[in-house]
């Protein structure tokens, strides 16, 4: 393991935030719209980019595990009926072959 990481639990470490929350009260919403536009780890699909997104069904048994989403994410999916979880997969596995697809 590189000596560069540090193993640390939940709750270990640093007691106060590393976030300078003075600067980022002071920014305009205009500013904070240009830092998000031109954060290169920013993704934003274009209208149509997921149209051919299919359902699939799997292989392999699926795993399961936690992941953290923003709340009106989820709340969308879950508006669009039944099957919000199995949707949701098929929009990352259509990002995913499109990835592949423009790295070849």
């Amino acid at each position: 393991m590189s000596d560069k990481l540090t193993r640390m639990r939940l709750g270990e470490g640093r007691d106060e935030s590393l976030t300078d929350w003075a600067r980022l009260d002071a920014l305009t919403d205009e500013e904070i719209a240009a830092a998000i536009r031109d954060d290169p780890d920013t993704f934003e699909p274009a209208l149509g980019q997921f149209d051919d997104a299919r359902l699939v069904r799997a292989t392999r048994p699926k795993q399961r595990l936690t992941l953290r989403l923003d709340a009106d994410l989820v709340d969308w999916f879950k508006a669009q009926g039944p099957s919000w979880q199995a949707r949701m997969n098929a929009v990352l596995r259509a990002y995913v072959e499109r990835a592949r697809k423009s790295t070849r």
